[in-house]
């Protein structure tokens, strides 16, 4: 079913695929860049993490799947309906991901999901990539809203979110599931506007 807006699109069709997807520099050195092939390794590594296991239900079963990710990640860019960034020292080494799905161009809304490796946490990583993403989506982009969810047992996800300046909304009750069951999982979201 097609309907016609009676507002106009928050983000006009075509706006972000008819560019190539962002490089994003954040402070600290780090840069967000599209996967390369030459990261399979390292992100299907990162799944091996219990941490990551943990929290990401969803995992690669392979290096060849990771590609196939990687692809899609390409063609979700493409559709404009997400994006996925290697988190990266200066643009080499890999030291986690942040990405952006459900987007939604007409409402101007987007939802955000990260991690990190082992070795690069407690550093700020993930606060500083997701701030540099939030500067540009809810600036050059176009966004209205970001918003994130996290299970409401993973206070390191929170202190990310919270520090990145996206406030927490609420707890929606028993919403996902993780490797030890369901659990319920805090709202947050940052705004066009929130300093």
């Amino acid at each position: 079913m097609t309907s016609t807006l009676s507002t106009p699109p928050a983000i006009r069709a075509g706006t972000l695929a008819n560019s190539q997807q962002p490089v994003l520099s954040a402070a600290g050195g780090l840069r967000l860049r599209p996967w390369e092939a030459a990261d399979a390794a390292v992100f299907f590594a990162a799944y091996r993490d219990p941490e990551i296991q943990h929290w990401h239900t969803r995992q690669p079963a392979s290096e060849d799947q990771v590609r196939e990710w990687f692809e899609l990640y390409r063609q979700a860019w493409a559709e404009e309906t997400g994006a996925s960034w290697a988190v990266t020292r200066g643009g080499g080494e890999v030291l986690g991901r942040m990405a952006m799905g459900g987007m939604n161009l007409n409402d101007g809304v987007a939802g955000c999901a990260y991690w990190v490796l082992p070795a690069a946490r407690g550093a700020g990583v993930a606060s500083r990539a997701l701030t540099a993403l939030s500067v540009w989506a809810l600036s050059e982009a176009g966004f209205h809203r970001l918003h994130l969810d996290h299970s409401t047992r993973n206070n390191a996800s929170c202190r990310v979110a919270v520090k990145a300046g996206f406030l927490l909304e609420g707890t929606k009750r028993s919403d996902a599931i993780h490797s030890d069951g369901r659990h319920d999982m805090h709202l947050h979201a940052r705004i066009r506007g929130d300093e």
